[in-house]
């Protein structure tokens, strides 16, 4: 597929991320009044509540698009979609009849503050890139052998969907319980192994009913679109307290999440399949078509006071073992109920080489081998006041499918109360 051509001119460029072949759906305020909700078209956001008023949108015979979310439409389901997207294309395209309607509901990006997509029901987050699963087992067992389970299902633990936070949102250093090797006692305070996870997440569209598996071809249709996942990591506190039931405050105080939806509809041309298998999968488990998206990935730290960000990996979502729609139907095939807004963690993805490794403690070898930026500083672990960004983009002929910037800054940890 080549660049489709809008009247929105900042829209045709091969360098911005929205162009009419993405439509990303966001939630954005000027100034000082409310969120709502918009589609990102080039260097302009267009205002859904005010297209649903003045007629050029209408998905249902009450309003959609009076809320600061995306849920509703999501809970209509595929062909909704559809004909959403189909609809939204009309109206952007060059030489729509639509231009002068749409044209006075557009805002300049710039001007806009973005906030939280959706509405985030529940969060899991998996553990299915096969070199960081290996990365990990190296380091912290002295093997890159895998758990007897990996290589037959996606591993994941449930998260907290209360901590999941738009992209621009600090994070606040965590404390918690570390234990030091040569120690009697564990001691309490804030945590020294900062890490981030470069990870995509993928968004469940229309649910499943308790006690109802689902197919991995069910799954893959349930998914509304992605968006790029940091998932924030304590690795003292999580390395103290993962045994034997697994993460817990380690990963409880901070997500971190691109401020757009990026839909299946506009990643479709760039599916990819997923690796061979190591080990035959489970017949619940197999796909009927390619489970992955070919997206560009890299991860960026900014330390307080340097003028420009230095890229510490570049990888590829491709990298993964498991797809989203085969950890989502593993996901259900309990009979756990799925929601519309349940957010899926793909987990770390990490490539072959150093240089595509998707967190701190792969690069710096868990802080043995520090690396060094791009100023002259050296990094093992995140430091207090690092901004940390993670970007990426399916890269087509002549456009790209941007997702926007995930990013955060570290804040010092708070004094535990009296």
């Amino acid at each position: 597929m080549t660049l489709l051509k809008s009247w929105v001119a900042s829209a045709n460029s091969a360098d911005t991320p929205f162009p009419l072949n993405n439509l990303p759906y966001g939630v954005f305020s000027v100034g000082d009044d409310y969120p709502r909700c918009g589609v990102a078209i080039g260097d302009m956001i267009l205002d859904m509540e005010a297209a649903e008023d003045a007629g050029l949108i209408a998905l249902s015979d009450l309003p959609v698009f009076d809320v600061p979310y995306w849920n509703d439409v999501m809970e209509m389901g595929r062909d909704t979609w559809a004909s959403l997207r189909a609809r939204l294309g009309e109206i952007l395209a060059e030489g729509s009849a639509d231009q002068a309607s749409a044209e006075p509901l557009l805002v300049a990006a710039n001007d806009a503050d973005l906030h939280m997509p959706f509405a985030v029901a529940e969060y899991t987050d998996f553990y299915a890139g096969m070199q960081h699963a290996k990365n990990m087992g190296e380091i912290l067992r002295g093997s890159p052998d895998l758990p007897a389970n990996w290589l037959h299902i996606p591993i994941g633990y449930n998260g907290r969907a209360s901590s999941v936070v738009v992209s621009g949102t600090d994070i606040r250093r965590p404390l918690g319980q570390t234990k030091a090797p040569d120690a009697d006692m564990p001691s309490f305070g804030p945590c020294k192994r900062l890490d981030i996870e470069l990870e995509m997440g993928a968004i469940v569209g229309t649910g499943s009913e308790m006690g109802q598996p689902v197919t991995v071809s069910e799954a893959d249709e349930m998914i509304f679109g992605y968006v790029l996942l940091n998932d924030w990591s304590a690795r003292d506190i999580q390395g103290w307290e993962y045994q034997p039931l697994g993460p817990f405050q380690g990963k409880a105080f901070g997500t971190s999440i691109s401020p757009w939806i990026v839909t299946s509809a506009a990643l479709e041309p760039f599916r990819t399949a997923t690796p061979a298998r190591e080990k035959e999968l489970l017949p619940y488990l197999a796909e009927k078509k390619p489970g992955l998206y070919d997206i560009s990935l890299e991860v960026l730290v900014q330390p307080e006071g340097a003028p420009e960000p230095s890229v510490i990996s570049r990888t590829n979502y491709s990298r993964m073992y498991y797809s989203a729609a085969q950890q989502l139907c593993h996901h259900a095939s309990s009979g756990c109920e799925m929601s519309s807004g349940d957010l899926l963690g793909s987990g770390t993805i990490s490539g072959p080489s150093r240089e595509e490794y998707g967190s701190l403690m792969e690069l710096s070898h868990a802080g043995r081998e520090p690396f060094t930026l791009e100023t002259g500083e050296s990094r093992g672990f995140i430091e207090d006041g690092d901004t940390l960004t993670l970007r990426g983009a399916a890269k087509g002929d002549g456009y790209q499918i941007g997702f926007g910037d995930c990013t955060g800054t570290i804040l010092a940890s708070v004094k535990f109360p009296d």
